[in-house]
């Protein structure tokens, strides 16, 4: 279980595609600190430690994505070189300071535009037809991993939604989310709360 609170920010140092693709992350987080079989969300996928250490370019862990995760996640996120928000799982006492997250990726957006509004920036994404029911304003949505409020849907007529989120200059420094240009896919997931919702309804 995550907050969607970013508290690093890593780099795929590389990549190495064999049964799984095994990735070495580059981290400032100590990983003597670090369990192996630990959770770490990556750009808001929950992923597994299944190696770690430090040498000359410094702190690193190793993850294996299935194909499933890559097929599932957005393109290009896993080469090398590409920057990643990472979240360590909740502990019990620790501060739930964005909203519940799980770290399952519900479908992949692509951002259509950022527009700098003063020091923030206007990021609207598309999200497919899928999650548009559960996306409402004011309501919580994990994009990249980034715990972040809705501020406005907007409905299109093939059944998709463009929804708009306002990124402030400290949420700018502290993710990947600086990086928001139109064309570049995102990792969506929904608030649970809205999963459960639909579901309830589905059931009658």
């Amino acid at each position: 279980m995550f907050t969607g609170i970013i508290t690093d920010i890593g780099t795929v140092r590389s990549r190495e595609d064999r049964g799984d693709t095994r990735l070495i992350i580059g981290t400032s987080y100590d990983t003597g600190t670090v369990d192996l079989g630990a959770s770490i969300a990556c750009s808001g996928a929950c992923l597994t430690v299944v190696d770690k250490g430090q040498d000359a370019d410094g702190e690193w862990f190793a993850i294996d994505a299935s194909a499933e995760t890559i097929a599932c996640t957005a393109p290009g996120m896993w080469d090398e070189g590409r920057r990643l928000n990472l979240e360590r799982a909740l502990k019990v006492g620790d501060e739930l300071g964005g909203h519940i997250v799980t770290g399952h990726v519900d479908a992949v957006g692509a951002i259509v535009s950022a527009i700098p509004v003063g020091d923030s920036v206007t990021v609207t994404v598309a999200a497919p037809a899928a999650l548009a029911p559960h996306i409402a304003p004011k309501g919580s949505i994990t994009v990249d991993g980034v715990s972040l409020t809705v501020n406005e849907v907007t409905d299109q007529p093939d059944g998709s939604a463009h929804f708009t989120l306002n990124i402030i200059p400290h949420t700018q420094a502290m993710t990947t989310l600086d990086e928001a240009a139109a064309g570049r896919s995102v990792n969506l997931e929904i608030d649970i709360l809205a999963r459960y919702l639909a579901r309830m309804q589905a059931r009658g």
